[in-house]
């Protein structure tokens, strides 16, 4: 499986830990700590893979990186 990068950080708005990988559009996951949503975000990660080889679709290739500068 490929290795994506995931970001996490706390939103004000929801007041909660959200995580999220930018590879994969709309996957993320949220929760009280930065422990429970990274659980959260890997769940969604394995169901959007298995959700894009139901779909006959094309899995992306890892292509942020948190070292890319802008």
């Amino acid at each position: 499986m490929p290795h994506y990068h995931i970001n996490i950080f706390w939103d004000d708005t929801e007041s909660c830990f959200v995580a999220e990988m930018p590879d994969l559009k709309h996957c993320a996951g949220q929760g009280d700590s930065p422990q429970e949503a990274l659980e959260e975000v890997l769940e969604s990660r394995d169901a959007w893979l298995d959700a894009c080889l139901s779909a006959g679709e094309e899995i992306p290739e890892p292509k942020y990186s948190a070292n890319q500068r802008a």
